[in-house]
C-alpha cells in the first residue's frame, strides 16, 4: 500500500491515510529494526507515497513453490476443457480481471498485432464477474477479436497449471503490481513473460532476459507482443530456459526461506521488531 499508484489513483483515500500516518504506520516503520521489501523496485517506490518516511530498508527474496511436474498430463487436462486451443499460440493472462491489471491494454494491443500470426490466441483466465469484466468482453467484440479471445473464468489446480503448460507466453501489462506471484509461477513453468515496468520484478526479468519489459501503455504492450510473435524458434527456446533459471535463482520458495532466515539470525536477540511487506496495508 506504499506504492504511489494508490496515491495517484485514489487521492481521497490517500488524504485520509495522511491524517493518521504520522501517529501510526510511520512510527511502526521508523522503529522497526528491519523493514523488508520483496524487490528493489518496491523499496524505491515506497519512499514516494508519504512525505514523512524513514525505515531501515532491506530487500529479501520472495517466492513460491515450483509448479508441479507432468506437463503432458496437465496440458491434456486443460485442452480437454478448451479443445479449440489445441495448436494455438496462446498468450495467457491469469489474474483478477481488474482495471489495475491492464486488461484493456492487452485487448487493444492484441487487436493491433493479430495479423502477425493468425494462430495467436488470447486466453484470459480469472474471476469473470463484475462490471469491468463485462466491459472487457464488450471491448473485445468492438475490436473484432472476440473469436480469438477465450475467457476461461477462474482456474485452479490442474487447470491452472495446465494453462501455464499449454501457453506460448504469459502477459501482464499491469499498472501496479507489488510482486506478481503469477509472473513467478509462469517463469517456473518455463513460460517467458511480457510485463510492464510497473510489475515490481521487472528489473530482475529484464536483467536475466527471462521476458520482455515495456511500459504500461497500449504502445508498450504492442511492442512486447510484436517482439515475441516475431522471435525465431531458437530465441524463444532460449528465453524459455532462462525463465526457469530465473525462477530457481530468484523466486523459488527455498530462496525466500534462506533469505528470511538470514535476516532473522541477524536480528536475533534484539528487542526491536521486523515489519514484513504488507504489514501496513
Amino acid at each position: 500500500m506504499l506504492d504511489p499508484w494508490f496515491k495517484r489513483t485514489y487521492p481521497l483515500k490517500h488524504l485520509k491515510k495522511m491524517l493518521y500516518w504520522p501517529w501510526a504506520e510511520y512510527r511502526v516503520l521508523r522503529d522497526a529494526r528491519r523493514v523488508l521489501f520483496t524487490t528493489q523496485e518496491e523499496r524505491l517506490l515506497a519512499r514516494e507515497s508519504f512525505r514523512l518516511y524513514r525505515a531501515n530498508e532491506e530487500v529479501v527474496a520472495f517466492g513460491t513453490r515450483q509448479p508441479p511436474d507432468g506437463s503432458s498430463t496437465l496440458r491434456d487436462a486443460f485442452l480437454a476443457k478448451f479443445p479449440h486451443l489445441k495448436g494455438k499460440r496462446a498468450i495467457l493472462f491469469l489474474g483478477r480481471i481488474h482495471e489495475k491489471k491492464g486488461c484493456d491494454l492487452l485487448l487493444k494491443a492484441f487487436a493491433a498485432v493479430r495479423d502477425i500470426d493468425t494462430n495467436a490466441h488470447l486466453v484470459i483466465a480469472g474471476p469473470d464477474d463484475g462490471e469491468y469484466s463485462a466491459n472487457m468482453r464488450t471491448l473485445a467484440k468492438e475490436l473484432g477479436i472476440d473469436d480469438r479471445v477465450t475467457w476461461t473464468g477462474m482456474l485452479t489446480g490442474d487447470l491452472k497449471w495446465g494453462a501455464f503448460r499449454t501457453s506460448d507466453v504469459f502477459a501482464l501489462p499491469s499498472h501496479q503490481e507489488n510482486f506478481g506471484i503469477a509472473v513467478a509461477e509462469a517463469l517456473g513453468s518455463r513460460l517467458p513473460v511480457l510485463i510492464s515496468d510497473k510489475v515490481n520484478i521487472w528489473r530482475e526479468v529484464k536483467q536475466d532476459g527471462a521476458g520482455i519489459v515495456t511500459t504500461d501503455t497500449v504502445k508498450g504492450t504492442i511492442d512486447a507482443l510484436t517482439t515475441w510473435l516475431r522471435m525465431d524458434v531458437n530465441a524463444t527456446r532460449a528465453m524459455r530456459e532462462q525463465a526457469l533459471a530465473t525462477f530457481m535463482k530468484r523466486f523459488h520458495v527455498d530462496a525466500m526461506s534462506k533469505d528470511l532466515l538470514r535476516v532473522l539470525r541477524e536480528t536475533g536477540g534484539s528487542r526491536d521488531g521486523i515489519v514484513a511487506r504488507g504489514a501496513v496495508a
